[in-house]
């Protein structure tokens, strides 16, 4: 208790992010061909007073920006984890290898083959809560979390896609 009579809490917080969920739901909910989760933004809406133990973004995939994986480590001690498929098993055993550690994990996703992960996690005594695009997440899964945070527009950045280079060939002359 401080001064005030007032309890403050302090929670350990793991966030990690299915990111191939996360950027197929910005796609087809916003109509943004070129949207990112904005971290800078949304980070501090998640965490609110509580500490950032780690955050890790999953993908499948071998086109993963290097931006993205230097902006994370830099601004949040954040990692970039390739996947050789989806992002499933790695972001479930990362988080059943956390859930001692930490004492809420903050979860990128609103794919319905986490509920059991949710189960399992709040059985082991960790809060857990969703942050996705409300209407590409199953609703069981928001049910069966603690908490949800929506996506919405202001937690997005566009980017713009480099370039195509034309290249130009040489027409024969004709004869």
């Amino acid at each position: 208790m401080n001064e005030n009579n007032e309890i403050t809490i302090s929670q350990n917080v793991a966030i990690l992010v299915d990111g191939n969920n996360i950027e197929r739901s910005i796609q087809s909910s916003f109509k943004l061909e070129n949207g990112m989760i904005n971290f800078d933004v949304l980070i501090p809406r998640l965490l609110g007073a509580r500490a950032l133990n780690r955050l890790i973004y999953f993908r499948e995939g071998k086109n993963i920006s290097s931006k993205l994986a230097e902006r994370l480590h830099q601004n949040y001690y954040g990692s970039v984890q390739p996947c050789h498929k989806s992002a499933d098993i790695p972001l479930t055993i990362k988080a059943t290898q956390l859930a001692n550690k930490v004492d809420c994990l903050i979860i990128l996703s609103g794919d319905s083959d986490y509920i059991d992960l949710v189960k399992h996690l709040k059985g082991e005594g960790v809060r857990v809560e969703i942050c996705a695009v409300e209407d590409t997440t199953a609703k069981a899964l928001i049910l069966e979390a603690e908490f949800f945070y929506p996506i919405v527009k202001e937690d997005i950045f566009t980017f713009s896609s480099p370039k195509s280079k034309k290249t130009y060939r040489k027409s024969k002359p004709k004869s």
